[in-house]
């Protein structure tokens, strides 16, 4: 029989490799967001397998940013852009393709919610800038 310490292990691996796949889709499917997804891999590792936990952090890519979050709950003015600008793509996407107005102003609604929020968190300092190179 499977203990439910090693339940909880698992299961808290199996979120963070499908969060990680799900932020990896992200990078190259517009609308679907990479940081979030990053993010909770993140989480879920810590909680489910130090050593992948430990990669992610090392990574290249995903290690300052995850580095950021964890430190503060900073987010990289880059980044902000980046999100903010797939945002407005998305947004007028949805107005071209919806068969109604207000689904694409349900969208976009939302969208400018997580944009407002998203540009109230802090940005990294100049030493994490420093430290993640």
């Amino acid at each position: 029989m499977i203990s439910a310490q090693r339940l909880r292990r698992w299961l808290w691996l199996c979120l963070a490799y499908a969060a990680l796949a799900l932020g990896i889709i992200g990078i190259f499917l517009p609308g679907l967001p990479t940081t979030p997804f990053v993010l909770l891999a993140a989480y879920a590792a810590a909680n489910g397998s130090q050593k992948l936990h430990a990669w992610m952090l090392a990574h290249r890519l995903y290690g300052p940013m995850i580095r950021d979050w964890q430190a503060s709950g900073a987010v990289s003015r880059p980044a902000k852009r980046w999100a903010v600008g797939t945002m407005a793509l998305c947004s007028v996407i949805f107005f071209v393709t919806a068969p109604r107005w207000w689904m694409a102003a349900i969208g976009t609604a939302i969208m400018a919610i997580v944009g407002i929020w998203l540009w109230s968190r802090p940005e990294p300092g100049p030493l994490a800038a420093e430290n993640s190179d």
